[in-house]
């Protein structure tokens, strides 16, 4: 499913609730993060480091602990970006070799709409306003829970780069569907702040892409290398 939002040179892997996926053992020092941890944490943490090291595995990466850094960001091997999701379900592993993009976010949801007073903390008026105009032309689609994740997405491509964190209220997201496809399209998201540095200029925005499937919906965010 995320593969599909992503370029050829990203490794997705991804699992889900109904295929009988069980987690790889961990690492010492992973088991530690979680080990206070409630057992469907554990195994949430278990099974999405389980894609990663398969993506790894992939990319000919030798697997290693993967453990989380400054505000739980995973901390990727040296060359190597990458971007982890899950929810109820499903989980993925989206990874790259750095000299391919400079960063990536992914983000999967359920597919319903957000708890109350959720969209109210995450969206610009101006982006409550499309979402209104969206939900009467399509209400099929949940925009609210859509504009959450890719926000999240945003901030997973964000963060690798700049080491700080991304308020939903610094970035602005416009969506699109795509021609004759009710259930994917892209998404464009003004960054409200100065944006990070890539190759010696500033990003000022970030691309992504959205689909919906199988009950869920997800983002991706790529950052491309300057040409």
């Amino acid at each position: 499913m995320i593969e599909e939002l992503l370029p050829d040179t990203v490794v997705v892997v991804e699992a889900h609730g109904d295929d009988g996926s069980e987690p790889a053992p961990l690492y010492p020092e992973e088991a530690a993060v979680v080990a206070k941890a409630v057992d469907k944490r554990r195994r949430e943490f278990a099974l999405v480091r389980s894609c990663a090291r398969r993506a790894m595995e992939k990319l000919g990466v030798p697997p290693q602990p993967l453990l989380p850094g400054e505000r739980g960001a995973p901390v990727w091997p040296p060359g190597v970006a990458g971007s982890m999701t899950h929810c109820a379900g499903y989980c993925a592993a989206a990874l790259v070799r750095a000299g391919d993009l400079a960063s990536l976010g992914i983000d999967a949801e359920p597919h319903g709409p957000l708890p109350e007073g959720v969209l109210d903390a995450v969206a610009l008026p101006a982006e409550a306003a499309r979402l209104r105009r969206m939900t009467a032309e399509r209400p099929d689609v949940h925009w609210d829970r859509l504009l959450f994740s890719a926000k999240e997405a945003v901030y997973k491509a964000w963060f690798p780069l700049t080491g700080q964190w991304l308020d939903f209220s610094e970035a602005d997201i416009e969506v699109h569907t795509d021609p004759g496809d009710r259930l994917s399209g892209g998404f464009r998201a003004a960054l409200l702040v100065p944006g990070p540095l890539v190759g010696g200029g500033r990003v000022g925005h970030f691309e992504g892409r959205w689909t919906v499937r199988r009950g869920l919906v997800a983002t991706s965010v790529t950052v491309p290398h300057p040409d």
